[in-house]
Formats: C-alpha cells, sequence, structure tokens
C-alpha cells in the first residue's frame, strides 16, 4: 500500500496535475479503477492512458485531462460539456436511464471510433453497473460540438450541453479522441454530494494490480 501511495504522489508531482488543477484525491482514484480495470483485462496493456473528467467543477471551467501514464506528462486538458438534465453550468444530477439526456458517473474503457453527424467519435463502455453500463445502449460517445468554447462561455455563462454525452470542443475532439480511442481508461468524477460507489475502487484488488504492472515493468 505504501508502494501505491507513493506513486500516487509522486507521479501526481512529476505530471504537475496540481498546476493543471486535478485534485489529489481524484487522481489516487482514477488510478486505483486504472489498475483494477487492467487487472481484470479491460484495456489494452500498451495504453497507458487515463482521461479524467471532474464533474465537481462548473462547466465553464476545464474539467477533463488526458495523462500519458509512462511518461507522466498531460496530453490535453480540456472543457467538456455534461447532458442536459444534469445541470446548468453545475453538474448535479446523473443517471443510467435511456432517455434521461444525463451524464453518467464511474469509468468507462473507450472503445471504437465512427464517423457520426458530429464527425469522429468515440464509442465507450461503462463499466459501473448501476452508473454507466447503458452508455451504448444510450449513444453516450465523445465528439465534437460546437456548444464547447470559450466562446459560448462568454455568451452564456456557462457551456451548451449534450444528450449525455461527455462533448469536447470541436476543434480539439479529432485529436483527443485519436489518443484515447482503443482501450483506455475514463474516470467521471461526481460532486461530493452525489451517491457513488464502485466495486473498481476496491483497494485490494487495485493494490494487487499496481504491484503485479510495477513488477512486470521491473522485469
Amino acid at each position: 500500500m505504501a508502494a501505491f501511495e507513493q506513486f500516487v504522489l509522486t507521479s501526481y508531482m512529476k505530471a504537475k496535475l496540481v498546476n493543471y488543477g486535478v485534485p489529489v484525491n481524484v487522481y489516487r482514484e482514477a488510478l486505483m479503477g486504472y489498475y483494477s480495470l487492467s487487472q481484470r483485462g479491460q484495456i489494452s496493456p500498451n495504453r497507458q492512458v487515463l482521461t479524467i473528467i471532474d464533474f465537481e467543477r462548473p462547466s465553464r471551467q476545464k474539467r477533463l485531462w488526458v495523462i500519458d501514464l509512462k511518461k507522466q506528462t498531460v496530453l490535453f486538458h480540456s472543457l467538456v460539456a455534461h447532458g442536459r438534465n444534469t445541470g446548468d453550468d453545475l453538474a448535479r444530477t446523473f443517471s443510467n436511464r435511456e432517455g434521461s439526456e444525463m451524464s453518467s458517473l464511474g469509468f468507462y474503457t473507450t472503445g471504437s471510433t465512427y464517423q457520426g453527424k458530429h464527425g469522429l467519435s468515440l464509442k465507450l463502455h461503462g463499466q459501473d453497473p448501476g452508473y454507466n453500463t447503458n452508455a451504448a445502449n444510450r449513444a453516450v460517445v465523445v465528439h465534437g460540438a460546437d456548444y464547447v468554447s470559450e466562446e459560448f462561455v462568454r455568451q452564456h455563462g456557462r457551456l451548451g450541453r449534450s444528450q449525455g454525452c461527455p462533448a469536447l470542443p470541436a476543434q480539439q475532439s479529432s485529436a483527443i479522441i485519436r489518443v484515447i480511442q482503443g482501450g483506455t481508461v475514463i474516470y467521471a468524477h461526481g460532486p461530493s454530494q452525489v451517491r457513488y460507489t464502485s466495486g473498481w475502487l476496491q483497494l485490494d484488488p487495485a493494490l494487487l494490480a499496481f504491484a503485479q504492472r510495477q513488477g512486470l515493468a521491473r522485469s
């Protein structure tokens, strides 16, 4: 456990995550889920990329980070929209239900890309039963949108909202999608007052997975 906690702090500092506004507790949770998912073979072992969305932040602030865990650097820091029924500027209500037009919390793995009405888009597979496992049925995907921009924030005081998709700035979306596609982890963290529990945040499996990955790295 001490080795994992040390890694959390060391990598947090090396990647300068404090400068990007990533809360250390959210980063720790994201890492726990990342290692737990890797232990179950849910992600590509060669793709050490972790995306964090912090829905505790208002939509007018950049609240998505794509982190290269191998190089311990931030690849992207971006705006990201939430669902129209999740809230105005602040995300308050979440759902896994079809037709809810809300965002869903928890861990996702990324799938394949396709060309949709928003251009290059990325399929998501929710990994948290009760929280986000209807993502595919709801067509919750990563895509670009014109309502996700600094200009929209200046005009409206918040971002535009999606039907539940984590929509990105249109000019950045393709570059981000190409980096995170095909078996990487996304962790959508919610406000502290919103209930969320996850099997991926159980400490023992995460520590075992971390130890095994570190052992493989040394060999």
